[in-house]
Parts: structure tokens; sequence; C-alpha cells
């Protein structure tokens, strides 16, 4: 039983053993489909113990062993139990040795052996997702070394991307401060007032990124309207102020393809295009131009998102159980855009944003390759391995957001392309959308990362 899993990595030992050591690697190498929730991380490979939350409130407690600790070549952890915990250890052991091997001056082998009741089938999606997680994180940083910002200031940083990028760019040796809302309560926080941000709060931080908002998804309400603006215009503009006044270079802000408006036809949708109509399209529009208002002092740019692909969240959150259950289809006739992005591009997009000085202003985060809607629907339906027959009723979608919030998000039609990170040669590592989808939902064994 249990599994050894090798893969190479076009990085120096020293340098993958390092992106282990550091902060929010546990969270980059963990499956988006798994129920398993990271509650603390180990803070030492050598002899830290990290805790995990399973389903029906069990505990799972991974101890690094100091005895197997061998850097640059080794480390272990098993499961071991408390006095709260210790079913799961004892009926699930598992003993997972970490070794890494120089092939060459910048290639190295890393060589998973674990030993665990659990047959390697069960196994092998997942360590091929870590595989591709860490050969593309590493990319990533070897593209940025020596450049951007080294210590960065992040509002949202719970959210779906903020915590996923807070620990992408800490395993990048990047120092990453959250700025959250409630009284601090970890060295890596501090407290943040949307309404006045404090003097010093950013003393230190030579990077921004802005991520809080209030959720545009729910029905578009007078209310729901509201908060989606206040959470946005007034505190983007006064934090972007504070950015440039405390010496960061650069302050990079969440933005979305709203801005092109909720029907576009079979227009290609670039940076340069002209703004749409509706809600979303004015939001978007002062949302941006309140991180803009500092754009004389710092750099800014403004990161416009598309669909993002992750079952952690978003609208692939909601659509995996319904299809997975054979009750997902298309919307309407189907012909409508969709412009989508692969969780950890977004990823890149951001890291990108920091170290590049020639991406100011808006860069469309979309894949260079939109689908139409049913497209989107039959390559879902494919990945999960059900049918998708019957299209979806407009009245569920209508009655959940109501007709003006079905309009332009559940029957948005955007066919957007990335022309300023083309321009700038960047690399997506998931631009297509059936390999996207099977990266976040562990359906492939492929250790495929793009070329």
């Amino acid at each position: 039983m249990g599994i050894e899993w090798s893969s190479v990595i076009t990085a120096p030992r020293d340098e993958v053993f390092a992106w282990f050591q550091r902060p929010g690697a546990f969270t980059r190498l963990s499956p988006p489909w798994s129920p398993v929730r990271l509650v603390s991380e180990a803070t030492s490979l050598s002899h830290g113990r990290a805790e995990l939350a399973l389903p029906a409130g069990l505990r799972w407690i991974a101890q690094h062993l100091a005895a197997e600790y061998d850097p640059p070549r080794r480390f272990v952890d098993e499961a071991v139990g408390d006095s709260m915990s210790a079913a799961p250890s004892k009926l699930l052991p598992w003993t997972h040795a970490h070794e890494f091997q120089a092939v060459g001056e910048r290639i190295t082998q890393v060589l998973d052996r674990v030993d665990t009741p659990v047959p390697a089938a069960a196994l092998r999606s997942m360590f091929a997702y870590r595989s591709r997680q860490l050969a593309g994180d590493l990319a990533a940083h070897q593209e940025a070394h020596g450049r951007g910002p080294s210590t960065v200031a992040v509002t949202g940083a719970s959210g779906l991307i903020g915590s996923a990028l807070s620990a992408f760019l800490s395993t990048g040796g990047m120092t990453v401060i959250r700025l959250v809302r409630r009284p601090p309560s970890a060295p890596d926080e501090r407290q943040w007032d949307p309404a006045a941000p404090a003097e010093d709060l950013l003393a230190g931080v030579d990077g921004v990124v802005h991520l809080a908002g209030a959720s545009i998804a729910g029905r578009f309400t007078a209310a729901h309207k509201r908060d989606v603006l206040d959470s946005r215009i007034e505190p983007t503009r006064r934090l972007a102020e504070l950015a440039a006044r405390s010496g960061a270079r650069v302050f990079v802000s969440a933005s979305a393809i709203g801005y092109y408006g909720g029907d576009r036809g079979e227009e290609i949708l670039t940076e340069n295009s002209s703004r749409g109509s509706g809600f979303l399209a004015d939001v978007v529009s002062d949302w941006e131009a309140a991180a803009l208002t500092a754009a004389d002092r710092i750099r800014v740019a403004t990161i416009r998102t598309g669909i993002v692909q992750s079952p952690r969240g978003g609208t692939l959150r909601l659509l995996r159980p319904l299809f997975s259950a054979g009750l997902g289809g298309r919307i309407g006739d189907g012909r409508q855009w969709l412009s989508w992005i692969g969780i950890d591009d977004l990823l890149d997009i951001y890291r990108r944003a920091l170290w590049d000085e020639t991406l100011t202003g808006p860069v469309n985060a979309v894949a260079p390759t939109p689908v139409r809607n049913a497209d989107y629907t039959a390559t879902l339906a494919r990945v999960v391995r059900r049918p998708a027959i019957l299209p979806i009723p407009e009245f569920a979608p209508r009655l959940l957001l109501g007709a003006e919030g079905f309009q332009e998000l559940a029957a948005a039609n955007q066919r957007v392309h990335p022309d300023r990170l083309t321009a700038a040669g960047h690399r997506f590592r998931t631009p297509d959308l059936d390999f996207a989808l099977r990266h976040v939902l562990g359906r492939t064994l492929s250790l495929h990362v793009h070329d």
C-alpha cells in the first residue's frame, strides 16, 4: 500500500527545499477538491507539526521527525494523535518521506514515499497535482527573481484569491502582511480600517495587493448594490493614496471584466475596448478610477478578472455538485461567451503585476481561449463524467440574482482577450479549459505543464 511518486523540477535542489520550508507550502500543495482544511501550518520541517481539519470534526496532526531531518536532502512527517484527535492516526497511519536529489546544477528530482494503508490509485491524482503546483510556482518565482517588492500587504487575504495568493507569494520568499479589519491575531497581520486607514499601516511595505470588497454575487437589490459600491470605491481610493504616501513601489487592485458590460456579442474585448453599460460596468469604472488616483506617484495596475476556476469558491464551487449529480446544463442557447481564468494563472498574473513595470492600468486576467457557455458546459460535464443534456431553466438564476443580476452575471456575454499579457510574453499554466478543470478537480494524472 501507499505510493512512491517521482517528479523532476527545473530548479536547484537548495531552491526546491527552501520552497518547502517557507510559510504557505502546504496550502499550495493541498488539492482544492479535498475536504481537508489546514488549521495550523508547521513552523519547522525538522520538528514542527501541522494540524488539519477533516470532515465530521476530526483532526489530523502531522508531526515532522527531527531524526529524519537532513536538509536539503530529506524531511519526514507522520500522522500522530493527541488527547483530542487520536482516531485518524490510529485508523489511517501515514508516514511521508520527502526526498530531494540533485540531478544536475538546476534539475532536482523530488521523490515522495508514503507508507499508508491507502492504495496508490487513490493518491496518484493528489501527487500529480502537487508536482504541477511545485513546478509552476517555482517557474513563476524564478521569472520574478530579484524584481519587484519584497514586502507586500494584502487585503482580502482570507478570501478565495487572497488566501491562495498570500501562500503563493510567501513560498516565493516574499514577506506577506495581511491587512484585516478585526484585531490582529498573528504576527503577519495588521488591523485595517477601510474608512480611515492608519497613517503607519503600510510602514515597511513596498507593494500592495488590494482584493477586499463585498461579493458581487447576489440578488441585485438596492442594498446589495450599495454594499458592492461602498466596499470598493472609497476604501480603494484611501488605500491607494496611503500606498503612494508611504513609499510603496506598486499598487495592484482587483477589478473585473464586468467593465465591458453584460452583453458585447461577438466583439473581441481588449484593454483598449470601450466601457460597457450596466451596474457592474459603472462599479468597475469607478473602482479603477479610485485606484488610479495615485497613479501619478506610484505604479498602479488593475486586474480585470474573468470567471475564476476553483472548486473552493466562485462559480465552479456552485456548479460542481450540480454537474456531478448530472443536473448541470447550458444557460439559454449557450452561445454567450465565457471568459475564464484558472486560479493559479490568476496568481501568476498578480505576481507579474508586482514586478513587471510595463504593466500599468488595466490588465485582462483571462485565459487566451474564451469559450461559449455551451462549450464550457460540455467540458465540465465531460471532466466529471456526467451528462449535461438539459439546459438550466432561466427562472432559477433569475430568482437568485434578479433580472438585472441574471443579465450581468449568469447570462453575461463577454469575449475578452488578454492582449496586455500576450504582448508581455506571459506564459499561462492552463490555457486550455479541459486541462484547467481536470487540474483543479483531480481528474488527471498528467504532469504536463503548458509550454
